[in-house]
């Protein structure tokens, strides 16, 4: 989500082809990124993500309880957000967003699978090993400090664990949809304040849920594992599994194809009538 380039008009919105393009641009950009780079962007994402862990647990530590359900479902997706504005405006590499965008240029022709198989997977296993830092800082700074106690990851895994494959692959779908919505706004808007506001509000959704998402949630089950809070090895997996083909399907399907179809389906006369329009505005 670069800033917006010059030869793009000011004042209105972006035509869905502006928009279309910009992300096209970028997804190319990170698909012909030396994977080194990726790796550590991806690792940086991973890490700035558990945030949101971190800062739910905390909530939930320090509340000592919620009365209401309702209040404590909303606390934790706004808090949850803040860590996703660290991804998101910061840049780094999440593998849910890659999920939606790098796929674009491979409908376009512009991409080979190949390419945005390599993508995929380095951002997916640094993303993870990011995850997987941040539960052992966790698991011996949170106690220590009296800042987090086991039993908020335990709640927050709780929420996640016990439902069947097709329950998580369905909620998964929902949360990668989400996230593809506040890639594909984020690239329409046309300031900082704006792009705040479309994070905020579309992950803030995830996190109240809460839906399941395949980089937060690894950090919230990881952190509950370190801190003995009885997820086992094989609930990890399933929840992973089902988790990760739900956010791909949520956002490749329901916003990368779906955006890019409507687009092409638009037409180039009647894009370049509404860019003209603009222009003369």
């Amino acid at each position: 989500m670069s800033s917006t380039s010059e030869s793009e008009p000011s004042g209105a919105s972006l035509s869905y082809r502006n928009i279309l393009e910009r992300e096209m641009e970028n997804a190319l950009k990170e698909i012909h990124r030396p994977p080194k780079g990726v790796f550590l962007s991806g690792l940086s994402a991973g890490l700035n993500l558990s945030f949101g862990a971190l800062l739910m647990a905390m909530v939930l530590t320090y509340s000592g309880g919620f009365g209401s359900r309702l209040v404590q479902q909303a606390t934790l997706g706004l808090v949850s957000s803040v860590a996703f504005l660290f991804v998101v405006v910061g840049q780094t590499e999440l593998f849910t967003a890659h999920s939606t965008m790098a796929i674009l240029p491979v409908i376009d022709g512009r991409a080979s699978v190949r390419g945005l198989g390599r993508v995929w997977g380095v951002t997916y296993v640094s993303n993870l090993l990011g995850c997987g830092l941040f539960a052992a800082l966790v698991a011996v700074l949170g106690p220590q400090m009296g800042i987090v106690e086991p039993a908020a990851f335990g709640t927050l895994a709780s929420a996640l664990l016990p439902f069947p494959g097709r329950v998580i692959f369905l909620s998964g779908v929902v949360a990668g949809w989400l996230m593809g919505l506040v890639t594909w706004l984020s690239a329409a808007s046309r300031d900082t304040v704006g792009r705040i506001l479309f994070v905020i509000i579309g992950t803030a959704v995830i996190g109240f849920g809460p839906f399941h998402h395949s980089i937060l949630g690894t950090t919230e089950l990881l952190s509950a594992m370190a801190l003995g809070q009885g997820v086992a090895p094989g609930q990890f997996g399933h929840f992973l599994l089902w988790t990760t083909l739900g956010n791909v399907v949520g956002g490749s399907v329901f916003v990368g194809l779906l955006n890019y179809g409507h687009v092409a389906l638009a037409g180039e006369r009647q894009d370049v009538e509404f860019d003209a329009e603009d222009e003369a505005e």
